[in-house]
């Protein structure tokens, strides 16, 4: 059985462009180099998830209806054993070359795998529109080190929504207060999301 193949940047590209700590709001600085052709390439799996060196660009999208956030709690099958049992907010997951054998990806071939990563793990039942509000980086543990993630919401009509993937339990919309009360139980992303999503809230 062959690795995954993922999309990765070095860790080098994310200094030059100015590292920072929880999330960057100029999206525009960002984006546009992370998803420049020259600037990104797959690699396999294994080897990205323990060299610092890389970044692996992770989509992590909020869906929301009516300023309430899904919430959900990864079961014990997560494809992320580090993250499993924690709560999140952020449906997403690794950029790969699928069937199409990509060298690298530019922005319009990220937006369709961040749609196909998203519909497949959720039935999304309504109509949506979906925006691009942050970056997100945490060092400060080792399963941040390793990746970085690209925050959109997705604002939601309704909230239509039904699971597809197993590892996803306990799925709700839950209100700010809501989830400020579970901070503790969440993933370290997810807490950096809630901590500021009235400024995420603002972008849409």
């Amino acid at each position: 059985m062959t690795d995954e193949m993922i999309l990765v940047v070095r860790r080098s590209l994310f200094e030059q462009l100015g590292a920072f700590q929880g999330l960057a709001f100029d999206v525009q600085h960002y984006l546009p180099a992370l998803l420049a052709r020259e600037n990104n390439f797959f690699t396999a799996r294994p080897a990205a998830e323990t060299n610092p060196e890389l970044k692996q660009i992770i989509p992590y999208v909020l869906l929301v209806h009516n300023g309430r956030v899904l919430h959900y709690v990864r079961g014990k099958k997560a494809g992320e054993q580090r993250l499993a049992a924690k709560g999140s907010v952020g449906i997403g997951g690794h950029m790969n070359d699928g069937d199409e054998h990509l060298f690298a990806l530019d922005m319009d071939a990220y937006l369709a795998g961040v749609q196909r990563e998203v519909t497949e793990e959720l039935n999304l039942n309504t109509q949506f529109s979906n925006h691009i509000v942050a970056l997100l980086n945490d060092d400060s543990n080792a399963v941040g080190q390793v990746h970085l993630g690209v925050v959109h919401i997705f604002k939601l009509d309704s909230d239509q929504v039904t699971k597809r993937e197993q590892m996803i339990t306990q799925m709700e919309f839950l209100s700010r207060e809501e989830l400020q009360a579970r901070r503790d139980h969440l993933e370290s992303w997810s807490q950096i999301c809630v901590d500021h999503l009235d400024q995420l809230l603002e972008k849409i």
